[in-house]
């Protein structure tokens, strides 16, 4: 298509909405959900609002497809590290500092602007012309593996298997401290912070607000006042490493957020200028969504937490 697309036809099922569509098109159900919820479905006249919907066979449809791209999110070549690559996906390894998509304050410079350099504009519609292909986010100074959908289809099978938390994904992190016991299980909800909405919190368990959340843990390195630490996810949330390991007194090391650091590591973080949260994103692994291959990558610590590590020496404590 051109500038934008107009997709008409009719149902030919009874059930819901969504899936009716998806089955009347090209479209996956996905893409689908996003564009009814960007009010560009109409079905018999009206516009849908709800992709859950209750339709019946006949009924007749239009789909307004706007162009994938708009100025929040333009190509620029920005250098990425490829670690695997195909026509449905891409895995990077992102770098520290670097933000994922655009938003406010970060209007361009972000992996999204570099990808859509890198793959000639081939990413993912589902999500949204500002965020085309992002699939799962880790934060602007968390380092690591990243998987983008490059096809509506990839991006499908992946945000189903973030959804039921079958992907592998394990994280390094340097905490201050040393973790007792040294492997466990943090299992607390995390929401939205009552005392600072731009930060999240543990919340108790009968809480109705936020969401479930699983971290398992095991100290790989005791360290002079602060541990290594492997954390292995069965959930995905919002700073759920830096939130869960500071709800057990062991806040990530550089963590502007959610921790202070240990008094005597202070000069030596100011004297390496480590301004960020100790967390790599070093394993990913899941299903190929389309070739139903299995995927596994790794990444090696960053320079800057190696050094950080090297630097504070093993504790016999």
């Amino acid at each position: 298509m051109s500038d934008s697309e107009t997709l008409s036809g009719t149902t030919t099922s009874a059930t819901r909405l969504d899936k009716a569509l998806a089955d009347a098109t090209d479209l996956s159900r996905e893409r689908v959900k996003a564009l009814i919820a960007e009010g560009n479905v109409e079905v018999d006249g009206q516009t849908a609002t709800s992709p859950s919907t209750k339709v019946k066979a006949g009924l007749s449809f239009s789909i307004h497809i706007p162009p994938p791209d708009n100025p929040q999110a333009l190509p620029q070549d920005i250098p990425i590290t490829v670690v695997y690559e195909d026509e449905h996906l891409i895995v990077v390894d992102k770098a520290a500092g670097m933000v994922v998509h655009p938003a406010a304050g970060n209007a361009d410079g972000t992996l999204v602007n570099a990808l859509l350099h890198h793959c000639k504009g081939s990413l993912s519609g589902i999500g949204g012309v500002a965020r085309p292909g992002i699939v799962h986010r880790i934060d602007k100074d968390t380092s690591g593996l990243l998987v983008v959908a490059k096809s509506d289809a990839a991006h499908e099978g992946l945000a189903k298997q973030f959804a039921d938390h079958s992907l592998e994904r394990a994280y390094l992190a340097v905490c201050g401290g040393h973790p007792r016991p040294a492997q466990g299980t943090v299992d607390e909800r995390i929401g939205r912070s009552d005392a600072n909405r731009k930060k999240m919190a543990v919340l108790p368990k009968d809480s109705s607000r936020g969401k479930t959340a699983v971290t398992h843990y095991k100290t790989l390195e005791r360290l002079d006042h602060a541990a290594l630490v492997e954390c292995r996810l069965e959930t995905g949330r919002t700073h759920q490493v830096r939130v869960h390991l500071a709800s057990i007194g062991h806040a990530l090391l550089g963590d502007p957020v959610y921790g202070r650091t240990p008094t005597p590591l202070r000069p030596l973080l100011k004297s390496l200028e480590f301004q960020r949260q100790a967390l790599h994103a070093a394993i990913l692994g899941f299903i190929h969504p389309v070739t139903g291959n299995q995927c596994r990558f790794s990444s090696e610590i960053p320079a800057d937490m190696r050094e950080l590590i090297d630097q504070m020496g093993h504790s016999n404590r």
